[in-house]
């Protein structure tokens, strides 16, 4: 069992680290000479990154840009908060009601990930046929899958008596 709830922490601090990396860095969407993310724009001129605001406009609409940004924060905390209630029901609670505080703060992170996700894939860079997803949009969706597994574990977690 002590394997068991290793893994299950490892595999938490793995879907916080990506939710954070996907969050901060700036590569949700590329070009050749534009780097941008949820919060500014990256040119690339004479060789050189500058950082420049994000568009305003039809195709940049900021009521969804504000979704994407609060969502990408709160799945975030939610999941570091999610990591501290496990630690601390490993100790206080008794086997059975455990993992139940922990599960609902993972699936939340996912839920809010996804919309993120789900929202800038919809909204964002429909025109764009010369750009491409960058890293930091497949870390989103990647982390989007850890925290269900991860959430979907705590809830098994709970049923166990070992």
């Amino acid at each position: 069992m002590l394997i068991l709830l290793a893994a299950i922490f490892a595999l938490h601090i793995i879907g916080i680290i990506l939710l954070l990396v996907a969050t901060i860095d700036n590569a949700w969407w590329m070009t050749e000479t534009i780097s941008t993310d949820v919060w500014a724009r990256w040119v690339k001129e004479n060789g050189e990154w500058h950082y420049n605001d994000l568009p305003v406009g039809s195709h940049y609409p900021q009521d969804y840009l504000q979704t994407v940004q609060a969502s990408a924060v709160l799945a975030c905390i939610f999941s570091i908060v999610g990591i501290f209630v496990f630690v601390a029901q490993l100790f206080m609670l008794s086997k059975g009601k455990r993992f139940t505080i922990s599960g609902i703060f993972q699936f939340l992170a996912c839920l809010c990930i996804m919309i993120a996700a789900s929202i800038y894939t919809d909204r964002f860079h429909k025109e764009g046929a010369d750009g491409w997803y960058g890293h930091c949009f497949i870390l989103a969706w990647i982390s989007f899958a850890l925290t269900f597994i991860s959430s979907i574990t705590y809830f098994v977690l709970r049923k166990k008596t070992a």
